[in-house]
């Protein structure tokens, strides 16, 4: 008997993703016990364990906060010391997980850390036992972030640099030359940039990397990271949890979702676009404003997660606005009156119950990859706007690379703002019936089922960690 130790990283997307794969790998493997260590941002919530379908032989554990001063701070400082200052926590945790596996004789066989927690690969080494990547974006961005820290330490050259330019960037994991222009914002920050590429770094120094894909989606990536240079890659996704969106959420929540599933049952097939930007994911009244536009002068039957951003300056979520149904002072005035009958806005949306509404016909997206693989698992096309991290990247694999999405802005920055006669081309694109982006992403939904089934691509990759992990 063996015990795996997860180390997800800080945020709800991160934690789903790994929590779906310690199911795998429990269901697999009935001589494998799993340890996941649950690091809480200072505006989360404390995580509950409300999924009935998780084996006995995965245990959860809340790790102790670990205080970080969130004033004065950019993004990429908070993450890095947020990580940094939970090391002694997981150190003890560790530990006690081992005693515990010498009295049921399951032996610690490693570490499995998040793509943003490689300083965790210390306590692996101080443990003596082998570390892992879990990779919770697509093969496309590790291939990438893993050549940009090549350029960066062999050929001295700055990925900020790049981003300047109007150069066609020849990268191995794509087909087609990338534009600088859309390189990924945090690139854009030396100190963000520092941080991806010293994580990249790091990954090399590890037994093997799990990453969410599978094989049908990203057959060149994935090719492109088979070269001898790289640890072992495990497609092993997609890894989502489809079961219930009450992952998180309490009561409040459930009542929405049956008030937002209700009026998706009156609508036509395949009618409705959904507009939704992840938990990190809110815009300045100026945006709202022109999606507003763009919504009622195309006339389309719209459902919509508008969301309230976090104050200024602040390290925080966005949140609800005190009437989601109508949040005063952003929308034109008169706007919810005149789209009633073909529109509703909403807060916190129930993302993989909507997605999976035979209503919807279209998706709006930040292109989050848990966000991408639930929209091609229901077959519903995307109309891509990125935001933040990798965003930018994944878009540009899926508009011109796979051609299973269409483009609203992308190379957007947070702060620009895109004209309601852009967005209302992409919905409009998005929304055709018989377009061949729609035929592709069904196509490509029937292949992320097959992916996970028994002789499945990831079935298999997912079968060969195992395998390497054995006494």
């Amino acid at each position: 008997m063996r015990r795996l130790v997860f180390i997800p990283g800080p945020g709800i997307g991160h934690l789903v993703s790994t929590v779906e794969i310690a199911k795998q790998l429990a269901a697999r493997d009935h001589q494998l016990f799993i340890t996941v260590l649950i690091m809480k941002l200072p505006f989360d919530q404390l995580f509950t364990n409300t999924d009935a379908s998780i084996s006995r032989r995965i245990n959860l554990i809340n790790l102790p906060e670990a205080h970080v001063d969130t004033r004065n701070t950019g993004p990429s400082s908070f993450f890095k010391t947020f990580v940094e200052n939970h090391k002694t926590h997981v150190r003890v945790a560790v530990s006690e997980s081992s005693t515990q596996s010498e009295s049921n004789q399951a032996r610690l066989a490693g570490l499995v850390v998040d793509m943003f927690c490689t300083t965790m690969i210390d306590v692996a080494d101080e443990f003596g036992v082998p570390s892992y990547v879990f990779f919770t974006s697509n093969a496309g961005c590790l291939a990438f972030l893993l050549y940009l820290q090549t350029l960066r330490d062999e050929h001295g050259t700055d990925a900020a640099q790049l981003m300047d330019s109007e150069a066609e960037l020849a990268i191995p994991s794509f087909v087609n030359s990338l534009p600088a222009h859309v390189l990924p914002g945090v690139l854009l920050d030396k100190e963000g940039a520092t941080a991806f590429l010293n994580h990249a770094k790091r990954f090399r120094e590890t037994k093997g990397i799990l990453v969410n894909t599978f094989s049908e989606l990203e057959s060149h990536a994935l090719h492109s990271l088979y070269n001898g240079k790289t640890p072992p890659v495990y497609p092993v996704g997609p890894l989502l949890n489809l079961e219930s969106d009450d992952f998180h959420v309490g009561m409040d929540n459930a009542r929405q979702k049956y008030d937002i599933l209700r009026w998706l049952d009156d609508q036509p097939s395949l009618s409705v676009v959904f507009l939704c930007f992840g938990s990190m994911g809110s815009f300045g009244e100026a945006q709202v404003k022109e999606m507003a536009c763009a919504l009622e002068y195309g006339g389309f039957q719209f459902l919509w997660s508008l969301r309230k951003p976090p104050p200024k300056g602040e390290i925080a979520m966005p949140s609800d606005y005190a009437d989601p149904a109508n949040p005063k002072g952003v929308l034109p005035e008169g706007f919810l009156n005149r789209t009633a009958r073909i529109g509703k806005v909403i807060g916190w949306a129930p993302q993989v119950a909507i997605l999976a509404h035979p209503a919807i016909g279209g998706f709006v997206s930040h292109c989050g990859w848990n966000s991408v693989l639930e929209s091609l698992w229901y077959g519903v096309p995307i109309a891509t706007w990125p935001m933040y991290s990798e965003q930018q990247l994944n878009t540009f694999e899926l508009v011109k690379e796979l051609g299973l999405a269409v483009e609203i802005k992308m190379d957007y920055r947070k702060g620009s703002v895109v004209s309601a006669e852009e967005i209302g081309r992409g919905i409009r694109k998005v929304m055709e019936e018989d377009s061949d982006i729609r035929e592709r992403v069904k196509e490509m939904s029937v292949k992320s089922k097959k992916a996970l089934v028994d002789g499945g691509s990831s079935h298999s990759s997912l079968g060969c960690f195992i395998d390497q992990i054995q006494p």
